[in-house]
């Protein structure tokens, strides 16, 4: 049995709620169980100087851990001057993970920074924070179109992620902190709402996994990436 109680195949309880923010153009909470995100996109007028002149827009993202998301305080990264190695290599494949369903040339000359903030941590930060940022992104292009900023919702279709792992010898959907600390094997997919494989991300902490039990955690994330992006399009529907 799964420390959490849950069937193998089974999501924490997930929950997406747009307009948490008032000044921001799009926002959401994203809630996996105990582990809560909040997602802000933000419009800029000016894209990044190297796309200047080729009409077409930028999404990036920055993603970050409070102090107290954790059982201790971490320190601020700001006080150390740079962000860490693994908040750059999340915020990167959080950017990729919305460019690969953002039609860029219909953004016009402008950017969409999006804003992932964990405040509260037990696994699956990085993937909640894809599912939260697609809807606060959706938002925002909605915000956009409403005044006239663009004519097109730019994005083509929902996007979300999803970890899976095999913990105990059972491959598990959903990881929380208890099982990614202990899992034999900890994957995570980015997957669009067409079925598409955007990224995946995945190690064997203990001895190496096979290639059948590799498509055993595939079908598992699809199954659960397909649960997530019915909430998303509830979400802003």
């Amino acid at each position: 049995m799964r420390p959490s109680n849950r069937a193998p195949d089974e999501l924490r309880p997930v929950t997406l709620e747009r307009g948490v923010a008032r000044y921001a153009e799009g926002s959401c909470l994203v809630t996996f169980g105990n582990t809560k995100v909040i997602c802000t996109a933000s419009l800029e007028e000016k894209g990044p100087p190297w796309l200047r002149g080729t009409g077409r827009g930028w999404v990036t993202a920055e993603y970050s851990m409070l102090p107290r998301a954790t059982h201790e305080r971490t320190r601020r990264e700001v006080n150390s001057g740079k962000p860490s190695g693994r908040t750059q290599e999340i915020q990167r494949l959080i950017g990729r993970s919305l460019r690969a369903v953002v039609n860029l040339p219909a953004i016009g000359e402008k950017q969409i920074v999006v804003d992932c903030d964990v405040i509260q941590a037990d696994g699956g930060t990085r993937t909640a924070s894809i599912t939260g940022a697609w809807v606060a992104l959706h938002e925002c292009f909605a915000w956009m179109q409403n005044r006239s900023i663009i004519s097109i919702n730019p994005l083509r279709e929902p996007v979300a992620a999803i970890s899976c792992g095999i913990y105990k010898g059972q491959p598990v959907l959903d990881l929380d902190y208890a099982e990614d600390s202990a899992a034999e094997t900890d994957a995570n997919f980015v997957i669009t709402g067409s079925g598409g494989i955007v990224e995946v991300q995945g190690t064997a902490e203990g001895k190496p996994f096979s290639e059948e039990e590799f498509l055993s955690l595939l079908r598992l994330a699809k199954t659960g990436v397909a649960q997530l992006v019915d909430l998303q399009k509830k979400a802003v529907a």
